[in-house]
């Protein structure tokens, strides 16, 4: 990986974890979603009639992913309702890079280095660290199946993403058109779960959740350029970084508690981060 496309993804996991830290300061989780959505379908809308069309194949890669990002969304604001943003995150994003990876050895998607493998292990390794505290601090652990959701449907937008965004060969052009069909799948859904409760009510809200979704468009079109560039495991993996920030985050922010545990777990990734590297 390439030093533009490491600093790149780095940039990306910092604004990533800036945008669910937002979601999660809203009192109606899945409303702060919501926002996000639209504005994702938005900013998609504004940039497409200045960006390639999608022709062949590519129109049943957007299809998939869009429909993935839907489990993806509801899974990630049902897990905020139940549990800090430094723990529902690294379960959430944590399993990611390990099924990717798994799929791309099997499947042959790209060709990994010695150092790129053991960067992701060691990744995984303070991911796994940072998320076992679900077990031992006494919170609501109905929110591990809605984070590991969360984290397949991750890996499963993230191969479909890298490999649909190669076969348009235009990042921006295929992030604009995925996060319209995923407005188009979530919405719909949330409001059949949930109801009218959704629908934001102040302007707090709405200040929030279009924050959110600037920055959530802005780190995912990064994420899939670096996909076209570099390794889509590599890039799952480093990008997975952003459990570091939401760490610092939430410490800073939310007051979640910052044991032993955690802070090794933090130095383990931040190692990981420099094994990508090489």
């Amino acid at each position: 990986m390439n030093i533009l496309v490491f600093c790149a993804v780095l940039i990306s996991a910092m604004l990533h974890a800036g945008w669910n830290a937002l979601v999660k300061t809203g009192d109606n989780k899945q409303t702060g979603m919501l926002i996000l959505t639209l504005a994702h379908a938005f900013i998609g809308l504004s940039l497409i009639p200045f960006l390639p069309f999608p022709q062949g194949e590519v129109w049943l890669w957007l299809l998939a992913s869009g429909i993935i990002h839907m489990f993806y969304q509801l899974f990630l604001g049902f897990a905020y309702e139940r549990g800090d943003l430094s723990r529902v995150y690294p379960i959430a994003r944590g399993g990611a890079p390990m099924i990717v990876l798994v799929i791309s050895l099997l499947f042959g998607i790209d060709t990994l280095t010695g150092f790129d493998l053991w960067g992701i292990f060691v990744l995984g390794l303070g991911i796994v660290m940072m998320a076992q505290g679900v077990f031992l601090s006494g919170e609501d652990r109905k929110l591990i199946p809605m984070a590991i959701g969360s984290a397949c449907a991750t890996a499963g937008y993230s191969l479909v993403d890298g490999l649909g965004a190669r076969a348009m060969g235009d990042a921006l052009a295929y992030v604009s058109w995925l996060l319209i069909f995923s407005a188009l799948f979530y919405t719909p859904a949330i409001f059949a779960l949930r109801g009218h409760s959704v629908w934001p009510r102040n302007v707090r809200q709405i200040s929030v959740g279009l924050l959110a979704g600037l920055a959530s468009f802005t780190a995912y079109a990064i994420v899939v350029w670096a996909m076209t560039e570099a390794p889509i495991a590599l890039v799952a993996a480093l990008r997975e970084s952003s459990i570091l920030f939401a760490m610092i985050l939430g410490w800073v922010f939310f007051r979640d508690q910052m044991g032993p545990v955690k802070i090794l777990a933090g130095i383990v990734i931040g190692l990981g981060i420099i094994l990508t590297r090489f």
